[in-house]
């Protein structure tokens, strides 16, 4: 008889079956049947908080392990918050330009599903690499803005350059709340709202707001692109499944390697009373070569959302802008020197 290999997406099934077995055995007696809204569909209603120390990226030296053991979850805990501890002690936590560790909020746990890393598919945990001209853009703007801080545009530009701290440090997009949703830093909680037309996620970070059409109405026209693109959802059984493209141009995913052409496929589905599996399949063929996944047990938080109050046009934005300017007159002088 001969052998069967295993292809790509039979091994990504696997390794999900794995990651999805903890959350499965975690529900069991505490959620017979997905929580119902009146209209009969799945009740994702509320606040769900996707922080967690889980790496978005599996680390090198757990090569194809898939799950933590539980004595390895507990010290890779440890370790991460042992290394949150002593970090102010490292950066000066009185330099400008950032926070002290009081400031920011990454949790303090591994995520239930105990995955060693967010990324499921490639099935090695890792995001595929570059393809080779996003990996020339990449280096260029590298090479260009060397010796340029964060928050600072490129000596020249503001308008269409944005810095490396892009659209959160202007307020359009904050660097977590995509789309699509990534943990990171702090304000790390979406709020859902249903009603039997469309969905509405609203992110804790820079208040982004996405109303989500649930009626089958197509996409808006190309020439219509969005900020955080142009979304659009349907229910495959008990999941909620939102497409996204015709994206202005990249956002903060990724450190802003994604272009327009990007196209999102947003899972969501509540697998227990308080926790929702957040799936993405990420597609841009500017920027990869082949889709690739992650997934975020996001849990249910009692408190509410509050007013993040991050405002385009600040003063902060004006003194960035003139200190950038300052900064290009006193190279020029040099090089007239």
């Amino acid at each position: 008889m001969a052998g069967r290999y295993l292809s790509s997406s039979d091994v990504a099934q696997i390794v999900l079956t794995l990651l999805l077995a903890p959350v499965a055995a975690l529900a069991q007696g505490t959620l017979e049947e997905a929580p119902q809204t009146t209209w009969g569909v799945p009740n994702l209603n509320g606040v769900w908080d996707f922080r967690t120390l889980t790496p978005f990226e599996r680390p090198e030296d757990l090569a194809n392990q898939t799950l933590f053991t539980a004595e390895e979850a507990a010290q890779y805990e440890a370790d991460r918050l042992a290394g949150f501890a002593v970090r102010d002690d490292i950066e000066p936590a009185d330099g400008v330009g950032n926070y002290n560790q009081f400031w920011f909020d990454p949790g303090n746990k591994l995520s239930e599903t105990n995955q060693t890393s967010l990324v499921i598919d490639p099935p090695d945990g890792r995001v595929p690499p570059l393809n080779a001209a996003a990996a020339d853009k990449q280096a260029a703007q590298q090479q260009e803005r060397e010796g340029i801080d964060r928050h600072s545009p490129t000596y020249g530009g503001w308008i269409e350059d944005l810095g490396a701290g892009m659209f959160a440090v202007r307020c359009l997009l904050g660097f977590n709340s995509g789309p699509p949703m990534t943990p990171g830093g702090y304000n790390q909680n979406v709020q859902v709202l249903q009603t039997p037309n469309e969905v509405i996620l609203v992110n804790e970070m820079v208040h982004s707001t996405r109303v989500i059409p649930l009626d089958g109405r197509p996409h808006l026209p190309e020439q219509l692109r969005q900020w955080m693109g142009d979304s659009r959802g349907h229910w495959e059984g008990d999941t909620l499944v939102v497409e996204t493209k015709n994206f202005l141009r990249e956002t903060s995913f990724r450190g802003g390697v994604t272009t327009a052409d990007l196209h999102l496929t947003e899972r969501f589905t509540r697998v227990s009373n308080d926790t929702m599996m957040y799936r993405v399949t990420v597609e841009d063929p500017n920027a990869w070569d082949q889709p690739w996944t992650y997934q975020i047990p996001m849990v249910q938080n009692t408190m509410p959302l509050y007013e993040y109050a991050c405002h385009e046009g600040n003063y902060g934005l004006y003194n960035i802008l003139a200190g950038a300017r300052e900064e290009e007159a006193a190279a020029e002088a040099g090089q007239r020197d």
